[in-house]
């Protein structure tokens, strides 16, 4: 019914106001990935399995979750799309199992990289309802904003600095830039680990710089989240974090353009000259930082080819192909925990560093496959967010989808653990996308009157 009774009492539009279940699950899972780091280099590196087990397990708890309470319903084709895959992969995990090139533990851990992560975003897309949504969002901006001081305090202390080192390790084992400025990790244990996340973070940082303010704290918020995602950029020292944040930046201003609404085209110009002149800001603050990079650029070129690196991050080692079998050598066998469960290392990939290697050296005609469902995924997605983007007048929904397509191509997802781990985020992040695709992160004030 759609009129109110005169004695009824009005309401804003109903909106769900609390965390469900689904939400505190993603975000328990969301601050372990972004927090066990910290808790190995600082505090105990033997709280590593533990910690893995246990954020492992919260996933699949929101899995059986969302599959026991109906809410994997909702993506009925993706859902149907998903089993099948499972089966496809559980199948010729066991036929590597049988045929001698695999072993249990690794099946097993094959299975956990290759689907575990996948279903968690799958049922956060499902189960989470707009508050849980909201509120994913912003942890990832709060985090941003602790993140950006302590990545500060990394590059500015020298390398064997205890906020530099782990707790078994020394300045030996710490990633410099250059000589006497590290490479930072925030709370991650590892370099990849925060250029990851600032990656994931960006479209984000962008979807609050682009929401409807309502009062002045979420405007200054707004600026502080950006602040921080300029700054831990600027100071991380990482080839891979300086071009994606560039990009992305590139890519918010071009489509805050190009997506506003003709009679708003002058208000959003405005936005783009002040975010400029904010980066500008922050550029020449930090400008010793963006030496320190400019110099890790020079370094990089003349011991490798810049862009033999970017194709065999996005396409793989050319001398991949030779080795692949038809079989493959097992699903799992390159990640860094089979490595490490293998040979009680984990210093090395087993297989291939670049992804799209990985995937078809451990899959063989599967590991095909994979990559064909991949790019499948990722065109469509791509094609449906920039459809959103247009009818919502908003960049953000587009820039979601092209990092998760970024993230897909080039992340280690089946080798490193917390790339896997934030693949899924970023991914229950995209397809939250396609649930809520007029979200306001700063919802009004429900009201009576």
């Amino acid at each position: 019914m759609s009129a109110i009774a005169p004695t009824t009492t009005m309401q804003a539009p109903s909106r769900a106001v609390s965390l469900s279940r689904a939400g505190k699950l993603f975000l328990a899972v969301f601050l372990i990935i972004v927090f066990e780091g910290s808790v190995r280099k600082w505090v105990s590196s033997a709280s590593t399995l533990p910690l893995i087990l246990l954020r492992d397990m919260l996933a699949l708890m929101l899995v059986v979750y969302a599959w026991r309470h109906g809410h994997l319903r909702r993506h009925r084709k993706i859902t149907a799309a998903m089993m099948a895959w499972t089966c496809v992969v559980v199948g010729w995990g066991l036929l590597q199992l049988v045929a001698g090139q695999s072993t249990p533990v690794v099946y097993v851990i094959g299975l956990r990289f290759w689907l575990l992560y996948i279903w968690f975003a799958v049922a956060a897309a499902a189960a989470m309802n707009e508050a849980d949504y909201r509120a994913a969002i912003k942890a990832a901006a709060y985090v941003m904003l602790l993140l950006a001081p302590l990545a500060v305090l990394q590059h500015y202390s020298p390398p064997g600095a205890r906020i530099n080192t782990q707790i078994d390790g020394d300045e030996e084992s710490v990633f410099v830039a250059v000589v006497g400025v590290v490479r930072t990790t925030g709370t991650f244990s590892f370099t990849s680990g925060y250029a990851t996340y600032l990656t994931m973070v960006a479209p984000l940082v962008f979807g609050i710089l682009a929401a409807r303010k309502r009062n002045q704290f979420q405007f200054l918020f707004a600026l502080a989240v950006f602040g921080a995602f300029a700054t831990g950029a600027l100071v991380s020292g990482s080839r891979t974090a300086a071009i994606t944040s560039a990009g992305m930046l590139g890519a918010f201003l071009v489509g805050r353009l190009l997506f506003s609404k003709t009679r708003n085209k002058v208000g959003a110009a405005v936005a783009v000259a002040v975010i400029g002149l904010l980066t500008a800001i922050f550029a020449y603050v930090f400008r010793d930082a963006i030496g320190v990079t400019q110099t890790r650029f020079e370094q990089a070129s003349a011991a490798e080819d810049f862009t033999e690196r970017v194709l065999t991050v996005l396409f793989g080692e050319p001398w991949v192909l030779d080795l692949v079998t038809w079989l493959g050598y097992g699903v799992g066998f390159g990640s860094n925990l089979a490595t490490y469960v293998r040979t009680g290392s984990a210093d090395v990939f087993a297989l291939a560093e670049a992804e799209g290697g990985r995937i078809l050296m451990e899959g063989g005609l599967l590991g095909f496959a994979y990559i064909a469902l991949k790019y499948l995924v990722l065109v469509l997605g791509v094609i449906r967010s920039l459809k959103i983007s247009i009818s919502t007048n908003s960049p953000y929904p587009l820039l979601v989808w092209l990092t998760t397509a970024l993230a897909v191509v080039s992340w280690p997802a089946l080798g490193q653990l917390t790339a896997n781990a934030l693949l899924g985020l970023m991914f229950a992040y995209a397809l939250l996308l396609f649930r809520y695709p007029r979200l306001e992160i700063f919802p009004p004030r429900a009201s009576r009157s």
